[in-house]
């Protein structure tokens, strides 16, 4: 990403502050959703920012938006209180790399983000999107899966081995979470790949905490809620609240749904359980701005990476133009 221009940074901030000012008696929050800041780029895992990315995406939000951390920023949106062109950024599942990577560039661009930490993978756990992407990382080029129901994957280079793991991970996201567990334990093995070492621990967590970044709570075993019975989802919510704050010693204010789609991976139930738990806010991945008056139990978030500055810059002024998120009620 190239820097944007002082007139092309005029332009942003301008289109931004009439677009984040359309909303119903008060101005709008984009709130960002991020996973892993890798320290290098990782072909397979295209979708995640690197360190220089991140650095260059922090320069373009402190010098053309405004970023607030997100409980700051949700208390403003009540109180109309936000200013123009309000930003807040969110990490989801609790990666180590959001300490060891994200943590210092926040710092040095006077960023505080939120990170949503799914407490059934500290201290060693993996995610099974992270088994299946380090087994096709590793796999043969030949790699038979067919009598798992996945059939045989010839995997002659990166593009096809991407699109190897990016299949696999839609196949196993909603099945049963021990199935999808076994399944994606069993594709590492047989690809021979060494179990890797991804999410926080207790400590870093700590860390992560006093370096000013708030957490937030994501589940214990990041299920789809909507496939659990009611009892299961709320046991699963309130374990992850009651385990973060047993760690940190304070109250988690903050939940982020499992994924994040209303009506699917989430609903109604799961909303008033958020707010039966204590939270004080939630956020989804529904698309678009949080204005006033919105749910706070259902706060959209949007992923905004794009291939150039311009293009960035252009997708979070849309991102504000967008407030139709069919939450579900």
């Amino acid at each position: 990403m190239k820097r944007l221009s002082s007139l092309v940074s005029t332009l942003v901030r301008s289109a931004g502050s009439f677009a984040s000012s359309m909303g119903r008696g008060g101005r709008g929050l984009l709130v960002l959703i991020y996973h892993r800041v890798l320290a290098a780029p990782d072909p397979l895992a295209d979708g995640e920012v690197d360190a220089a990315r991140f650095a260059q995406e922090l320069e373009l939000l402190t010098s053309c938006f405004n970023v607030l951390p997100l409980s700051e920023a949700l208390g403003r949106l009540q109180a109309r209180s936000l200013p123009p062109r309000a930003v807040s950024l969110t990490f989801d599942d609790g990666y180590a790399d959001n300490l060891e990577v994200a943590a210092p560039i926040m710092q040095r661009f006077g960023v505080r983000g939120t990170v949503f930490v799914a407490s059934g993978y500290l201290d060693g756990g993996l995610m099974f999107n992270d088994a299946v992407i380090e087994a096709l990382r590793r796999a043969p080029r030949r790699f038979d899966l067919s009598d798992l129901g996945f059939g045989v994957f010839d995997l002659a280079g990166t593009d096809e081995r991407r699109s190897a793991s990016e299949r696999l991970i839609v196949e196993l996201k909603y099945r049963p979470a021990d199935e999808r567990r076994r399944l994606a334990a069993e594709i590492l093995e047989r690809a021979g790949g060494a179990r890797p070492d991804l999410m926080l621990t207790t400590a870093q967590l700590r860390r992560l905490r006093d370096s000013g970044v708030e957490i937030g709570a994501h589940t214990a075993t990041h299920p789809i809620l909507t496939r659990l019975e009611s009892s299961a989802a709320l046991d699963d919510m309130a374990a992850c609240r009651e385990t973060l704050q047993g760690i940190l010693g304070e109250r988690v204010q903050l939940f982020a749904y499992p994924n994040g789609r209303p009506g699917q991976d989430y609903d109604a139930r799961h909303v008033a359980m958020a707010r039966d738990l204590g939270f004080s806010a939630a956020v989804s991945t529904a698309w678009g701005a949080a204005y006033p008056g919105c749910d706070l139990f259902q706060v959209p978030r949007v992923a905004p990476w794009d291939e150039s500055s311009g293009r960035y810059a252009a997708r979070l002024v849309r991102g504000y133009l967008q407030r139709d998120y069919s939450l579900a009620r």
